[in-house]
């Protein structure tokens, strides 16, 4: 066995490198799709690198073997190569069962990063662009008989911009929040046998009220004259069944149950079922799936699960292992990591930056443990409209995929995204509602919302002190005034729609040539403390649904796993399983009923930046003022003038770089009538921040808040304001971190 280096596209060769001969991940990759014929690809491939696309050297034997479905960066793949590549190829050959004769034969790919192109004895047989959904060509007319071969090309650079790279880092080496890359291939590879005529993709479901599943399904090849029958199986014995004609491009059943056992946390009971495909007496296709009853409702702030208030204790996966990279070693790896959770407390995870495979899911399904399905967002130019069309139908495979499985209670397509990605998230949350209506969405976790209509709505907080990090999300609902939504949402949204932190914690602990956030706490006793404040404070209010804690295990450099990156404890199980299964606030008392909001005439005094422009223009300076820099006729003349907002964050928001420790903004403002009766600040800070009018502190702050968020200021701003020319001054002092500040201000009545 032979490696290679890159040089000006050619293939060097270098020393052996010793790699598995077992098969690994044996098992099916879809228990929620499965037929009896198949076969797993797993295992030893022929393996290349170029920095070209130049297909001409594949006639020859590559010079590398790699073990699929692990990536090149990995150590299972036998090579564990952390460098950049452009082009990675594989090669290898296999025969087809007797029994497939007069079959068509779909060759199947669980993913691959980024751009695919797949040849059959030389003949290409499709391309795939996405690095994070299954995808699948018929490879029937290349086959010939005996030994077959097939060839994959991937294309993956992390760096331009043009692709979602999640967690991946852009750099040769890990760094931040950001690991090791996974280049090509990193889920299972199969081939399987079908009909002329097969089921192509189906949706189940369920109604718990009327007690039965409803079955999209969609076929290829002849649609019409067939019947498909579905039957529901529990513990091996039929408690429902149903049938219809197929129709043109969707055909649907409708099938009751007898038995009517409900999917929880608690019991999650999983129900076989049987899909047949017949054409009169002769059976076509058969696909065994499952499926659990259980419906996700929202009233007013709740989400519930099966009409009660479940309270979400979730834990932030990302789903990286050591060996593997973004691909679980075994099987049983992946199902440990629920247990593991489950262990200490959580009932769910949302799983982040990454689109998890089925099996994890199925495991999930199987032993009742809530999920939030993401997609990897990061590392994409948003200014960029090329980008949103691979973005969008990718999602869309997703959904197409992972829609049937009773885990998922909701949908989170991007995370932490800047402004400018609002014009894409929009679109694939309206997409997302359409095609799967049964969960709900959120557009972004974190930072900037965009959409006009939110049905759920989040924040990410690192705060480390309990007692702030309490006092904050307590008067957080407090009522606050409703701007209009030429000023984004979460503007007093959150007061009548679902809403949760749904990242907070990330307490570091045992820290070797890493980090976590914040200070590291200086004992056991102490991280049990803090852990015990900021987690009962989410946990003690009505407010929240649920909340999602960093994280589940070490990766890397960021060490503030519950579980170390080898899935070793780091802390007492029994004492965070006890803290985290308290009874919720949200269990005993949740707000089913919100009232209206208030209804405002606003007056904008102070223009922020927002989605459609810049901010305001303001006087600011770096340097530390003078005394009474914040009154009224204080001489600004040697200060700067540039447009709001001031920082280092989204391209639309950011008008001023501000890379320093401290900012000082100044303007004034005119307002003829002073009788407001309400009075609003729409401010994104970050960090400390001080905002004065006509020399009065009005508003204050530490920390930082992530996103633009409404504060009531009516009573600080009472007798402040004179007819006329006023003048509003803001102090912002940067800690750590990004940076970030803008104001505005409205008068109402």
């Amino acid at each position: 066995m032979i490696r290679t280096l890159l040089l000006t596209g050619a293939l060097i060769v270098m020393t052996s490198i010793p790699v598995l001969s077992e098969i690994p991940r044996p098992e099916h990759p879809r228990p929620d799709f499965k037929r009896d014929q198949w076969m797993n690809l797993n295992g030893v491939w022929e393996f290349a690198e170029t920095d070209d696309s130049d297909a001409s050297f594949v006639e020859d034997e590559m010079p590398d073997k790699i073990n699929v479905p692990f990536c090149r960066e990995s150590e299972l793949s036998g090579l564990a190569r952390k460098g950049f590549v452009d082009y990675v190829w594989y090669r290898r050959t296999f025969s087809l069962p007797e029994d497939w004769k007069g079959k068509r034969v779909l060759l199947h790919i669980g993913a691959c990063d980024w751009e695919t192109t797949v040849w059959i004895n030389g003949g290409e047989v499709g391309f795939h662009r996405g690095g994070n959904g299954q995808f699948s060509f018929d490879i029937t007319d290349h086959l010939i008989d005996g030994e077959n071969t097939v060839v994959i090309r991937a294309f993956d650079d992390v760096r331009s911009g043009l692709q979602t790279a999640g967690k991946q880092s852009q750099r040769e080496e890990s760094h931040g929040i950001f690991y090791t890359r996974t280049t090509g291939i990193w889920q299972t590879v199969w081939l399987e046998a079908v009909s002329d005529t097969y089921i192509m993709k189906f949706s189940v479901t369920p109604d718990i009220h009327q007690g039965m599943f409803f079955i999209e399904a969609n076929l290829e090849g002849e649609d019409q004259g067939m019947t498909l029958s579905a039957e529901a199986f529990l513990d091996g014995q039929s408690v429902g069944k149903g049938e219809a004609e197929t129709q043109w491009r969707n055909t649907r059943v409708h099938v009751p149950l007898s038995e009517k056992i409900l999917w929880t946390v608690e019991t999650p009971t999983l129900y076989s079922i049987k899909l047949l495909l017949k054409k009169g007496d002769k059976t076509v296709d058969e696909v065994e799936t499952y499926a659990g009853l259980r419906e996700v409702d929202i009233q007013g702030r709740a989400i519930l699960l099966n009409g009660k208030p479940v309270f979400q204790r979730l834990v932030l996966d990302q789903g990286f292992y050591p060996e593997g990279v973004w691909t679980a070693p075994t099987d049983e790896a992946l199902a440990r990591d629920i247990e593991l959770s489950k262990s200490v407390g959580f009932n769910g995870a949302r799983l982040h930056q990454k689109v998890f495979e089925p099996r994890f899911l199925y495991h999930a399904d199987r032993l009742g443990y809530l999920l939030w399905g993401e997609y990897p967002s990061f590392g994409v130019d948003y200014s960029n409209p090329a980008t949103d069309e691979p973005i969008i139908r990718e999602w869309q495979e997703i959904l197409d995929r992972d829609r049937n499985h009773p885990s998922i209670v909701g949908w989170c397509p991007f995370n932490e995204t800047p402004p400018e990605a609002g014009r894409v998230q929009r679109i694939v949350v309206d997409l997302t509602r359409e095609l799967e209506p049964t969960r709900p969405v959120i557009e972004t976790s974190g930072w900037t919302h965009t959409h006009p209509h939110p049905e759920v709505l989040d924040a990410h907080d690192y705060n480390q002190d309990p007692e702030s990090f309490k006092s904050k999300w307590d008067s957080f609902f407090h009522s606050v005034p409703e701007l209009p939504s030429k000023y984004g949402v979460g503007a007093g949204a959150h007061l009548r729609i679902p809403f949760f932190v749904s990242e907070f914690g990330g307490i570091g602990w045992n820290i070797s040539e890493g980090w976590g956030y914040g200070n590291t706490p200086e004992s056991l006793d102490a991280f049990y403390a803090r852990f015990e404040g900021l987690v009962e404070a989410l946990l003690f209010n009505p407010n929240f649904f649920g909340y999602c804690y960093t994280q589940l295990t070490n990766i890397e450099q960021e060490q503030n796993g519950i579980f170390t990156y080898d899935r070793e404890p780091k802390f007492d199980a029994e004492k965070l399983h006890a803290i985290q299964t308290q009874t919720a606030a949200f269990e005993k008392d949740p707000v089913l009923v919100v009232e209206k909001p208030e209804s405002v005439e606003w007056k904008v005094v102070v223009e922020p930046a927002h989605d459609q422009g810049p901010g305001t223009e303001w006087r600011y300076t770096t340097d530390n003022p003078a005394e009474g820099w914040e009154r009224p006729g204080f001489d600004d003349k040697q200060w700067k003038t540039s447009q709001a907002g001031f920082g280092d964050r989204g391209k639309k928001l950011l008008s001023t770089r501000w890379d320093t420790e401290d900012i000082w903004l100044r303007r004034e403002f005119e307002v003829q009538d002073v009788s407001f009766e309400r009075a609003a600040a729409l401010i994104f800070y970050d960090n400390k921040t001080e905002v004065y009018v006509n020399g009065e502190l009005i508003w204050e702050k530490g920390s930082w808040n992530n996103a633009y968020e409404v504060f009531d200021v009516t009573e600080a701003l009472k007798g402040k304001l004179k007819e006329g020319t006023n003048t509003i001054a803001v102090h912002t002092h940067q800690d750590e971190g990004g940076q970030y500040i803008d104001v505005g201000l409205f008068l109402g009545r």
